[in-house]
């Protein structure tokens, strides 16, 4: 009977031993009086190009907020590597809840982006200012990364509001541009870096035409894909970007492409006057060729005999004495020549034979 105790004790110890070790995440935090009566959501982002708004796809679990506003999210079925997560409270009324989390936009929401696993513990409570979502406790410093990001950002915001010049926008995109990238490094996080990059590429935004120029000759990008590579490599993170970067690269590779020097297209339009006037000759050479009547075929034998003795700068006189003919019959054969060349003259007779 006591063997059988000790051993139910034992089995009982192991049990509890390995509860405790076993992974589990815990992410809890506090809403603002406001939100108390709406609901909280946990997602997991995979596509950093939808790192911000409202995606049912995305949504992991959802639970509501007590009377003093808390809420908690734990488990053990999260990835054992870093994903980016989400954390968003809404009052969206039932009639506009599948709307809202289709298109991505909830007017009444507030969220947070952080970076996380399956054995992370997180804390967002509220600030001194009674503010939510504006902290991050962790027992992993990376969590709080896209938060420092996002201060980070609105330090470039303000530098960029500060004078509406052009020069004031070119100075502070090449100098923001290095900022950000340098400090995503400087977090050793990959993701973080996305999360950088999802900002300062963003088709939409003025930034854009800045990157493209600066994907030309910086090798950041290139490092960065290595990076994932190494931390992330069958995500779909490392996969989008990738997918994204190669895009990029052949659209400023064809870009460059079409940038030739001025002198080449100075030659091409020499070379294409040349073509055309080639063609414009020719067309007229052919055009008085064609409009030459065929001797064989309007003048008889003696008229062809005749025309050839013209070309030939014969007189009448020579004409004659060369065909055994008297000049009259010379001048009869000349007269119906011009006739049915249709000319008037020698000049004209020799003038057209002498284009053919």
């Amino acid at each position: 009977m006591r063997l059988r105790n000790f051993r139910n004790f034992i089995l009982l110890l192991c049990g509890l031993i390995t509860a405790t070790t076993q992974a589990q995440f815990e992410f809890e935090g506090y809403v603002d009086e406001a939100m108390i009566g709406g609901e909280v959501y946990l997602s997991m982002v995979e596509d950093y190009r939808k790192i911000s708004g409202v995606y049912s796809e995305q949504i992991l679990a959802k639970t509501r907020p007590d009377s003093a506003g808390y809420f908690v999210f734990r488990g053990n079925n999260l990835p054992e590597e870093n994903r980016m997560y989400r954390i968003h409270v809404d009052t969206c009324p039932d009639v506009e809840f599948n709307l809202s989390h289709v298109s991505g936009h909830c007017e009444n929401s507030k969220e947070i982006v952080f970076v996380a696993n399956n054995s992370i513990r997180l804390s967002l409570p509220m600030t001194f200012e009674d503010e939510i979502f504006c902290k991050v406790v962790s027992n992993d410093e990376r969590s709080n990364a896209f938060l420092k990001i996002d201060s980070l950002k609105n330090d470039m915001r303000f530098a960029f509001s500060s004078y509406r010049s052009e020069a004031n926008r070119k100075l502070n995109t090449k100098k923001w541009f290095s900022i950000l990238q340098q400090y995503g490094e400087q977090l050793n996080e990959p993701l973080a870096e996305l999360y950088i990059y999802s900002f300062l590429s963003d088709r939409r935004s003025i930034l854009h035409s800045y990157y493209l120029e600066d994907l030309k000759t910086n090798d950041y990008y290139a490092a960065l894909l290595g990076r994932l590579q190494s931390a992330y490599p069958e995500t779909s993170y490392t996969k989008q970007y990738q997918a994204e970067l190669k895009a990029d690269q052949y659209l400023v590779q064809s870009a460059s492409e079409l940038n030739l020097p001025w002198w080449f297209y100075l030659v091409c339009a020499v070379a294409l006057l040349s073509v055309l006037a080639n063609l414009y000759f020719f067309g007229k050479w052919k055009k008085i060729k064609n409009a030459i009547p065929d001797a064989s075929k309007v003048l008889s034998n003696q008229e062809q005999k005749v025309l050839e003795l013209i070309l030939a700068d014969k007189t009448n006189k020579e004409i004659a004495a060369e065909m055994y003919v008297s000049v009259s019959t010379v001048k009869t054969h000349i007269n119906n020549l011009y006739k049915k060349l249709k000319v008037t003259s020698r000049e004209e007779v020799k003038s057209l034979y002498s284009a053919s």
